[in-house]
């Protein structure tokens, strides 16, 4: 079996920092050359594999503003797609792009639909429906309008988090891109209600709304921002977190920081939003609620939560092994039909 793993090029694979599409690419493919698995992986030049690697695009256009990324995102999928005849399948982790590119070529094409960035983008997915393969990532963020092979939850390197009986710092942790949708202005209001040290951590995309909202919480010292940290860094803020916050205002389709979180012991307090209920259980791993008094409530009984709880939950269903195997399932189903 060989495939064509078909990443992103907005960051590295897998990404220094941040670059969620990018770090489950990478964690897959990975996985995928352990289990014998014949990988190309197409991504940036700089990008780190074990697979073989393809590439035009120097490095990511989010770390090298230089680059146009219309220009090499086009450069970057016609690469893959004029080399089609040589692989069984091609795995788009790419988003919609791609999709114009399969009916020009004979290979089958599986889509991972990170998400529906907007309802605009599903025209392409609907025409594409027939003659594609799409995994969602989890039940919430299926299009009913679509077909699915599968429902494929994200994995995670487990060995990379660091399970902690007992958190080691006294603060609640934001840790996401800022954007309303993500809620740090929520995540500040909470901590302040509940009498907690906020730390922050993660890229900023919208500079209005963290000039409006969090520069005057880090002036007035109620919350501290460590800015988009690294890999371990990551394991040690998540790991001696009290809790991770995640009020989102929108239906998010997954979340790599909530399942990291739980794999070092963190319970999550989360907006009952998308596929938050799929990956928390309320009352076990974590809260889910619907307000922000609610998290302050919340906020007061996290000593509740069993951490040990939190890591089995993440070893029994959100690991790198467990997604490439089901993976490997969807692969054979579709070349058995093709």
């Amino acid at each position: 079996m060989k495939i064509a793993m078909l990443a992103p090029v907005a960051w590295r694979t897998p990404p220094r920092h941040y670059g969620p599409w990018e770090r489950v690419t990478s964690l897959l493919t990975e996985e995928l050359v352990r289990l014998g698995i014949d990988v190309t992986l197409f991504a940036t030049q700089d990008s780190i594999t074990t697979a073989k690697l393809q590439a035009v695009c120097p490095c990511g256009y989010e770390e090298n503003l230089n680059l146009n990324p219309k220009v090499w995102e086009c450069l970057h999928i016609s690469f893959c797609f004029e080399q089609a005849e040589q692989f069984d399948i091609i795995h788009n982790q790419f988003d919609f792009l791609p999709l114009s590119y399969s009916r020009l070529v004979s290979t089958p094409v599986l889509t991972t639909i990170h998400g529906f960035s907007s309802p605009e983008i599903l025209p392409v997915y609907k025409k594409y429906d027939s003659t594609s393969y799409y995994v969602s990532i989890s039940n919430a963020d299926r299009a009913p309008e679509l077909r699915y092979e599968a429902t494929i939850y994200h994995g995670i390197d487990i060995e990379n988090f660091t399970f902690r009986e007992e958190p080691e710092g006294d603060y609640l942790l934001y840790f996401s891109r800022f954007h309303p949708e993500k809620g740090a202005k929520e995540a500040i209001e909470i901590a302040r209600l509940a009498g907690k040290k906020l730390i922050m951590a993660g890229i900023i995309q919208d500079s209005q709304y963290f000039e409006k909202y969090v520069v005057p919480a880090i002036k007035s010292g109620d919350a501290k921002y460590v800015g988009s940290v690294c890999r371990d860094e990551r394991n040690k803020l998540l790991g001696e977190a009290l809790a991770l916050l995640h009020p989102i205002s929108f239906d998010e389709p997954f979340g790599l920081s909530v399942v990291e979180a739980m794999a070092c012991g963190t319970p999550v307090i989360a907006f009952r939003r998308g596929s938050m209920p799929e990956l928390i259980e309320h009352g076990r791993t974590g809260f889910l609620v619907a307000s922000v008094q609610e998290v302050v409530e919340c906020v007061d009984k996290i000593k509740e939560i069993d951490r040990k709880e939190c890591r089995i939950t993440v070893e029994k269903r959100f690991t790198k092994e467990r997604m490439a195997r089901e993976y490997i399932q969807v692969y054979k189903k579709i070349l058995s039909e093709y």
